[in-house]
């Protein structure tokens, strides 16, 4: 290289602009937080966990009220052993049934009962209010549409 040549400085990750720094830690907390937070609001008013609500909720959503328990894990961000145990749970307070899958014989199936589609009725109000307290109080004048398709789309680039 000669003395009149300018170096190229070498391509770099561009570091995060103040503002983008100050989302990710707020994001970064939220994550942590938040669901500690609607959890703890759940079973102090409801003595049920966010994770039982979830998967009451994810059946009382699917056609027939049935879901494999695979996709239930899945559906539920669990492993399929966590799931089992869960769904043993559920079972004895009579809120689902577990089910032979007819398709594999392996596998079984959840299937929200009377019982416990009761209980998510009752739930209900109490994770409401706790996701608008939480949430939605913070996000009054944000186009909501446009937040949920940029999680969404961050969602999907996963």
């Amino acid at each position: 290289m000669s003395a009149t040549t300018t170096p190229v400085p070498a391509a770099g990750p561009v570091p995060l602009s103040p503002q983008e720094e100050a989302v990710m830690r707020a994001l970064g907390r939220f994550l942590m937080v938040m669901p500690r937070a609607l959890d703890a609001d759940l079973m102090r008013e409801q003595r049920m966990s966010a994770s039982e609500y979830s998967v009451l909720r994810h059946l009382s959503e699917t056609p027939g009220q049935m879901m494999r328990m695979s996709e239930l894990a899945v559906a539920c961000d669990m492993s399929l052993s966590g799931m089992t145990r869960l769904a043993a749970k559920l079972e004895s307070l009579g809120h689902l049934r577990r089910t032979r899958c007819l398709e594999d014989a392996r596998g079984a199936n959840a299937v929200l009962t009377e019982e416990g589609l009761a209980r998510l009725r009752e739930a209900w109000p109490t994770h409401l209010a706790s996701v608008r307290r939480h949430i939605f109080d913070h996000l009054d004048g944000l186009d909501l549409d446009r937040l949920a398709a940029a999680f969404s789309a961050m969602a999907a680039d996963t």
